[in-house]
C-alpha cells in the first residue's frame, strides 16, 4: 500500500498528510471513544457537535438537519468556488451497546487501532477530516469540498422516514462524485452493492394440550419452521440471499405453540429480484401448511441496491488512472452484500463510489480494527482525485 510519487506537483500536499497525521491518529481515538450507538441520539449529537465546532474553527459552512435518530451534520469548504463539488460521507453511528469494548473503548498497537467504529465508519470520518484539512492547509480552492456526517446508518438510514438519507442526497446534487467512506479490506472500491429488505412473518396457530397434537390445534411454531425452510433456500450469492435468524413462538413444551414470529432478511442485486421478493413474500403469507394457522407480513424496512451502473464504473475507472499516473496502486472493482448509503446515492444519479474509508477488519465484531496508517494512505489518495476529476 505504499507508493513512490511519480508526480512532484502534490509531494507538498502529500507532505501535509503526513504532518497532521499524528494530529488525526488522536481524533481517530477520540470519536471511537465517544460511543454512539445508532439510535442514541445524545451520544450521536455528541460527535456531530465535535465535527461542527472543528467545522467552524476552519471556517467552513456548517449545517445541521435534525432528526429524531441523530442529527446529520454538513460541512463545506470552499462553497462559493465555481468548479463541480466533491461530496464525502461517513456515519457517526456504530452497533454495540455502550461498554461492550471495555474502558477506555479504544486500543491501539504499533500497527493497529481497536474499537467501536474504527473501521465501521469513524475511520472515514477521520480521513475525511484529515483530507480536507491538508487540502485547505496547501491553499486548495478550486472546487467546493462537501462533509456529510450521517447519523443513522446502522439502522437504514431512516428505513421507514427516509428523511436523513433524503436529506444527504439534496445535499449532494450536482456533485462531480460523491465518495462513501464506508472502512474497506484494503485495495478496493466498491462499485455495486445489494439491497436489503426485511421482514416480520407474523404466524397465529391454535393452543391445545401436546398430548392432543394429532387430532387438535394448529401449532404455529411447526407453520414458521416450514416458511423458515422455504425461505433459507434462497442462497444465490449473486443474486437474491435470505437469513431467518430470530425466532420466537410458544409457552411451553407441552403446548402448541398459538403464536410464533421470525424475521427474514433477504439481500438482493436488482429492483427486480426486490420486486420478486416482494411477489414470493405474499405467496408465502398465503400458503398454509399446518392447518388452522394464519400468517401476517411486516415489512420492517427495505435499502435499495446500488446497481452497476456505468456512472460509477467510470468514476472508479478514472479515479485507477490518476492513481496510477501518481505511483499509486490501482484498487480493484468489486460488489458487496451489504447494503450502504452508496444505493440512495446511486438512485439519485449521483456518481458514487464506496469503501475508500481506512482499511481493517472485524466490522460489526468486538474484535473491529484498522490499519493506523491506512488513514493517511487514503487521505493521500482522496485529496489526489479531489484535485484532479
Amino acid at each position: 500500500m505504499i507508493w513512490k510519487v511519480l508526480n512532484m506537483k502534490y509531494q507538498k500536499l502529500f507532505d501535509t498528510v503526513e504532518r497532521l497525521y499524528p494530529e488525526y491518529l488522536k481524533v481517530w481515538e477520540t470519536i471511537c471513544n465517544m460511543e454512539s450507538p445508532t439510535g442514541d441520539k445524545e451520544r450521536i449529537d455528541k460527535v456531530g457537535n465535535f465535527f461542527l465546532e472543528i467545522g467552524k474553527k476552519h471556517g467552513w459552512e456548517t449545517e445541521v438537519f435534525e432528526d429524531e435518530t441523530g442529527n446529520v451534520v454538513c460541512l463545506t469548504m470552499n462553497p462559493t468556488a465555481q468548479k463541480e463539488m466533491i461530496t464525502l460521507s461517513a456515519h457517526m453511528d456504530t452497533v454495540h451497546p455502550v461498554g461492550s469494548f471495555g474502558y477506555p473503548p479504544v486500543t491501539m498497537d504499533e500497527k493497529k487501532i481497536y474499537g467501536p467504529g474504527v473501521i465501521d465508519c469513524k475511520g472515514g470520518l477521520a480521513v475525511t477530516l484529515l483530507t480536507m484539512d491538508a487540502l485547505e492547509k496547501v491553499g486548495f480552492v478550486d472546487r467546493p469540498i462537501r462533509f456529510l456526517l450521517q447519523s443513522n446508518e446502522e439502522l437504514g438510514s431512516g428505513a421507514n422516514t427516509k428523511k436523513t438519507i433524503e436529506y444527504i442526497c439534496q445535499k449532494a446534487q450536482g456533485s462531480r462524485a460523491f465518495f462513501n467512506l464506508e472502512g474497506a479490506g484494503g485495495n478496493v472500491v466498491c462499485v455495486q452493492r445489494k439491497g436489503i429488505l426485511t421482514y416480520t412473518i407474523k404466524i397465529t396457530g391454535i393452543a391445545a394440550h401436546s398430548s392432543v397434537c394429532a387430532k387438535q390445534g394448529a401449532n404455529a411454531v411447526a407453520e414458521a419452521a416450514h416458511k423458515i425452510i422455504e425461505l433459507e433456500k434462497f442462497k444465490d450469492d449473486a443474486g437474491i440471499t435470505c437469513a431467518c435468524c430470530v425466532v420466537h413462538g410458544g409457552i411451553g413444551h407441552n403446548t402448541l405453540a398459538e403464536y410464533c414470529e421470525f424475521m427474514a432478511n433477504f439481500r438482493f442485486a436488482t429492483e427486480e429480484q426486490r420486486k420478486y421478493i416482494v411477489e414470493y413474500m405474499h405467496k408465502l403469507e398465503e400458503r398454509v401448511y399446518v392447518p388452522g394457522c394464519k400468517t401476517v407480513l411486516e415489512e420492517r424496512g427495505c435499502r435499495p441496491a446500488m446497481e452497476l451502473v456505468e456512472r460509477n464504473v467510470e468514476l472508479a475507472e478514472r479515479m485507477n488512472e490518476i492513481f496510477e499516473e501518481n505511483g499509486f496502486s490501482k484498487l480493484t472493482l468489486i460488489s458487496k452484500a451489504g447494503g450502504s448509503d452508496a444505493a440512495q446515492v446511486t438512485m439519485a444519479g449521483i456518481p458514487c463510489v464506496d469503501n475508500l474509508g481506512c482499511c481493517g477488519g472485524g466490522a460489526h465484531s468486538v474484535h473491529e480494527f484498522a490499519v493506523k496508517e491506512s488513514l493517511k494512505e487514503y487521505a493521500k489518495r482522496l485529496s489526489l482525485v479531489i484535485c484532479e476529476l
